[in-house]
């Protein structure tokens, strides 16, 4: 997952300090972050002011180019085709038949997340949308085996966007940070000029903070 920032260097400091995260450079212009040495995420300078300030989601595949055609074929759209990330791998961006914004990551020299469900790391990703149903057709013909298999966990849930977001809220995507406490990991979001959106609550998967950082792209805090 990765965070498209206007200042990279306040995201390091934001991230840093709340998570504990290190920092080393990445190919065009990202920085990788790091969690006691493993990588967990990156930061990337937003090059147009007029795209949003987020968080996004990838989805890892053994083929970029064969999943875009899948994903047009069910609806979803090519934001941005198949490109090198360096030597590391391939990324696409895409949405889903409803709109929610995504990655895809063919990995080669960096295959995913080296930690996460531990502080400081990835630990879920929830699509809110208009429609579950639609959405458990969409993802499940994707990544059926790793959504819906005999031995699937996902670290992936849907729900329907007005439960926590105002109504008029398009489809998106939430990802969440693993802390151990999340009442203290809300009062050092404030601390470092992030804002709270929504205080901790309880879901099916753990208690949950929503919380913008100090750029306004917005995450959540998750204990499971």
């Amino acid at each position: 997952m990765d965070a498209q920032l206007p200042d990279v260097e306040a995201g390091k400091r934001f991230y840093g300090g709340l998570f504990g995260w290190t920092f080393e450079d990445q190919p065009q212009g990202t920085v990788r972050a790091l969690k006691d040495g493993a990588p967990v995420a990156s930061l990337a300078h937003k090059a147009d002011g007029r795209l949003p300030t987020v968080w996004t989601v990838s989805f890892a595949t053994p083929d970029a180019e064969a999943l875009c055609r899948r994903i047009r074929a069910a609806g979803g759209q090519l934001v941005a085709p198949p490109h090198p990330f360096g030597d590391l791998g391939v990324t696409a961006l895409v949405t889903d038949a409803e709109g929610a914004v995504f990655s895809l990551w063919q990995g080669a020299a960096s295959p995913g997340f080296g930690r996460r469900h531990e502080p400081g790391a990835f630990a879920w990703v929830q699509l809110y949308t208009r429609d579950t149903g639609t959405a458990n057709a969409f993802y499940g013909g994707l990544f059926h085996d790793a959504l819906f298999g005999p031995d699937a966990d996902p670290d992936f849930g849907r729900a329907p966007v007005s439960d926590v977001f105002p109504a008029e809220m398009p489809p998106h995507f939430l990802v969440h940070f693993a802390v151990d406490d999340p009442g203290t990991a809300v009062a050092e979001v404030i601390r470092l000029g992030g804002r709270v959106q929504v205080p901790p609550f309880g879901t099916s998967y753990g208690t949950v903070a929503v919380v913008t950082d100090d750029q306004g792209a917005s995450f959540a805090l998750l204990r499971r």
